[in-house]
């Protein structure tokens, strides 16, 4: 099956899902780890934290006002 440019583009953008299932040492238990990757450029999380960084500023303000 094959998929439009723009699905293959969406999908790499979505994050990679991995999941592993193993048996506890000592048999008792089953252990399910999940892994969720993204990738995200630098600038997203700086917006993002200077977004943050203004708001508790505001906040701050706020409070001394108060």
């Amino acid at each position: 099956m094959s998929f439009s440019e723009n699905k293959e583009q969406q999908l790499k953008k979505m994050p990679l899902i991995e999941t592993s299932i193993k048996k506890s040492k000592d048999g008792k238990y089953i252990i399910n780890k999940t892994t969720i990757t993204s990738i995200k450029p630098v600038a997203y999380f700086e917006a993002v934290l200077a977004d943050e960084e203004a708001k508790n500023i505001e906040v701050n303000e706020e409070v001394l006002e108060a």
